[in-house]
């Protein structure tokens, strides 16, 4: 008797951990997020911290335990390094695709995103991407949203700045001929163009060049007042170095990606009057900052850089449109995120318009001064 007594026990917990095991599974359905960036190579550190904005949000939103289609569902990265090369980020688009992701982060760069734009689009996959030149949204797919604002903004209040603000007259353009860095040299000479400087020469390099000798010696001989790089701190670190060896007095302008502790760190003191714009507001600034800071400080034992915060944001919005759509077909929720109106880390407002183009992006610019970027103005910020 007591022997069946033990059989009988034993079948019934084995038949609750079975039920146990049963639940679990179900709360394990998981929901792939597609994630690419440039995880190798001169630009992997945009690229951890890009993806590092991406993993806290997806833990912030498993820590509610959401439940989607009377589902409790797990959200789970799937991740691919696209090098920021255009045909590696086609190849890896491709790949996602295939792997039944249900929507996509990425990609960074713009020379990525705009080609591999294309392949989510025919999937009917909604694409938030941190990439900033002005084609990206204006393909015509319904599937396209930024994260950040617009090289159309940005080189805009840039251009403006320089003029109006810090009176350079004489300006000279080197651009590195990607996407982003090309768009944003445009916009910034249209801006300042408007605004009554003369564009005294423009030159080009590419995005692996770190010898800028030669363009910087014809440059010094026009006399500018201020030389703007459009393209990545790999080559504006190296860039700034020579300018100074060059006895180059104008300062250095460029965009976001000048805008890292790295070209800092990597340029010295040559870094020193160099300006950058940047999307937003600073992060000491932020409705969401200090508390996003504690977390990131937590999960990764690092600080928080440049575009980690963006990709929270844009992740968060993703992430919620399934949730109010109680789907995650993309079909389903995709027109639920483009109404998407939020409060975020870095902005009490985070809304798109009808192009997938940030409603209420604002733009900060900033001075290097002693090994730190110091916010000057912020323009539309909020």
């Amino acid at each position: 008797m007591q022997h069946k007594m033990k059989t009988l026990a034993g079948a019934t917990l084995v038949a609750a951990m079975s039920l146990v095991g049963t639940a679990h599974a179900q709360q394990a359905d998981q929901v792939k997020i597609g994630f690419a960036g440039p995880m190798t190579g001169p630009q992997a550190h945009y690229g951890t911290d890009f993806q590092n904005g991406v993993k806290l949000a997806i833990a912030d939103m498993n820590a509610t335990k959401p439940v989607i289609g009377g589902k409790q569902v797990e959200f789970v990265l799937d991740s691919a390094d696209d090098q920021a090369d255009p045909r590696t980020g086609t190849t890896v688009a491709q790949k996602l695709v295939d792997d039944g992701i249900k929507g996509m982060i990425g990609h960074f760069n713009s020379g990525t995103t705009i080609p591999a734009s294309r392949i989510y689009a025919n999937a009917g996959i909604p694409e938030v991407a941190m990439a900033t030149a002005p084609e990206y949204t204006q393909q015509g797919f319904k599937t396209t949203f930024r994260m950040m604002t617009s090289d159309t903004q940005q080189g805009s209040v840039a251009g403006t700045f320089a003029v109006k603000n810090l009176h350079m007259m004489k300006i000279a353009i080197v651009d590195d001929r990607t996407a982003y860095g090309q768009g944003l040299a445009d916009q910034f000479a249209k801006a300042a163009k408007a605004s009554g400087a003369t564009i005294v020469d423009r030159e080009f390099t590419n995005d692996k060049a770190v010898d800028f000798k030669g363009i910087l010696t014809k440059l010094k001989a026009a006399k500018p007042d201020l030389i703007y790089f459009g393209g990545a701190d790999a080559q504006a670190a190296p860039m700034a170095k020579q300018m100074k060896s060059l006895a180059i007095t104008a300062p250095l302008m460029g965009g976001e990606m000048l805008h890292t502790p790295d070209f800092l760190k990597i340029a010295g003191p040559a870094a020193d009057g160099t300006y950058a714009s940047l999307a937003g507001l600073p992060l000491s600034d932020m409705p969401g900052g200090a508390q996003y800071v504690a977390k990131y400080k937590k999960m990764f034992g690092t600080d928080v850089e440049t575009y980690s915060p963006y990709a929270y944001d844009g992740t968060i919005a993703l992430l919620t449109a399934m949730k109010k759509a109680n789907s995650t077909d993309p079909a389903k929720y995709l027109p639920v995120l483009a109404k998407t109106n939020m409060a975020g880390v870095t902005t009490t407002h985070l809304a798109y318009d009808d192009h997938g183009d940030l409603k209420n992006g604002g733009i900060t610019i900033y001075k290097a001064e002693n090994g730190q970027w110091k916010p000057l103005q912020s323009v539309g910020a909020k």
